[in-house]
């Protein structure tokens, strides 16, 4: 609950980087607070995007399995345990080949992934999940997508990554 309180749904640890819509105060130690759950996600697809060029720079596909390995390192968590939930919950796989954030005929995938992440993060109910808030952080992240995903949700994209 901790993630929701913080407008932070999965739970980004505080560091030196500077956040848009991070609240001006932060309260908690450990975790990011931002303004609201669309800034949260926002700040999520940034990290997600920025694990995709990490993984394509060090050769290495961009999957659930390697995405949750590194967000959820077994120092700090069951990795594994979090990688079955993930699975389980997003009705995805381990190691298939995931689209760019970038992309968002990728977006299917990746917005079921995020959810998955969201109810392990904060043990919630899937059907609690915001899709809204999900979608808006998505649109805070990459604006240029905006026409590309209201295709995408409207099921006019011939090319949708479901």
């Amino acid at each position: 609950m901790r993630g929701l309180r913080n407008n932070n749904p999965l739970n980004i640890r505080r560091s030196a980087t500077r956040w848009q819509g991070a609240r001006e105060k932060q309260t908690d130690k450990s975790f990011v607070q931002f303004e609201s759950m669309a800034y949260g996600y926002r700040a999520a697809w940034k990290i997600l995007q920025s694990y995709y060029e990490r993984f394509c720079t060090a050769g290495k596909p961009f999957t659930v399995r390697n995405i949750i390995s590194r967000w959820a390192p077994p120092t700090e968590n069951d990795t594994e345990a979090y990688i079955i939930n993930v699975l389980k919950l997003g009705s995805l796989g381990g190691k298939e080949k995931l689209l760019p954030p970038s992309n968002a005929s990728g977006y299917g995938r990746l917005s079921r992934l995020v959810s998955a992440m969201t109810v392990v993060e904060c043990g919630i109910p899937f059907h609690q999940v915001d899709q809204e808030a999900i979608a808006q952080g998505y649109l805070l992240a990459f604006p240029k997508n905006k026409e590309k995903l209201e295709e995408w949700l409207n099921g006019e994209d011939e090319y949708a990554d479901w």
